[in-house]
């Protein structure tokens, strides 16, 4: 994405009636009843998108310089801004700008995630499977007493607060535990053979 310049989307093209040239990267496009051709910037035009080497970079993000966030925040008029700071208990926000708008949208930033699954949109996703495929009824990984005592008490959790409820699928795949580094269990679920059947959109 990088490299893109303009991005076409299917609403715009099914509007214009749009006829793209996979091979030579070129548009015609039905505009008043004539037809407009878009053709591929040449590569002497299509300037350098990989960062300046004095930008500071940390895991692939460009972190902006005060200076040149003001002038974003000029050219767009709407910036979204991130502030990322690790908060210990107690802390105060010495920022009264910042701690102002934190106090806003308190309700965005619960301690705790509030119980039962969110409320249904418009558009509501299923997975689909390849028509024919044998339904996989995997059987549960060996644990011992430990981990299978750790599997039911995050599962009843889970269960309490409403985040997942009982299924009712013929499909099942198994759950296992993996140990993280400060001695707690993460609960995977292995669901490669429903992956291997869906159809991929």
């Amino acid at each position: 994405m990088t490299a893109c310049h303009v991005l076409l989307g299917r609403p715009w093209q099914f509007d214009r009636k749009v006829i793209h040239d996979g091979a030579t990267n070129v548009y015609k496009v039905n505009k008043d009843g004539k037809i407009k051709t878009l053709l591929p910037l040449p590569p002497s035009k299509i300037r350098n998108t990989k960062p300046k080497p004095k930008e500071n970079l940390v895991c692939g993000s460009v972190f902006l310089g005060r200076k040149r966030f003001e002038r974003e925040l000029e050219a767009n008029h709407v910036v979204y801004v991130l502030v990322a700071k690790e908060v210990h208990e107690g802390m105060e926000v010495e920022d009264p700008k910042l701690r102002e708008l934190l106090e806003e949208f308190k309700d965005v930033f619960p301690s705790e995630l509030p119980p039962g699954l969110p409320p249904k949109r418009g558009i509501e996703h299923q997975i689909d499977l390849i028509p024919g495929a044998p339904i996989p009824n995997k059987p549960s990984y060996r644990c011992n007493p430990k981990e299978s005592e750790e599997l039911q008490s995050q599962i009843s959790e889970l269960m309490e607060r409403g985040y997942v409820r009982e299924s009712k699928s013929p499909c099942a795949v198994p759950a296992l535990l993996v140990p993280k580094k400060d001695g707690t269990w993460r609960m995977c679920i292995d669901s490669r053979a429903v992956n291997n059947i869906t159809i991929k959109y």
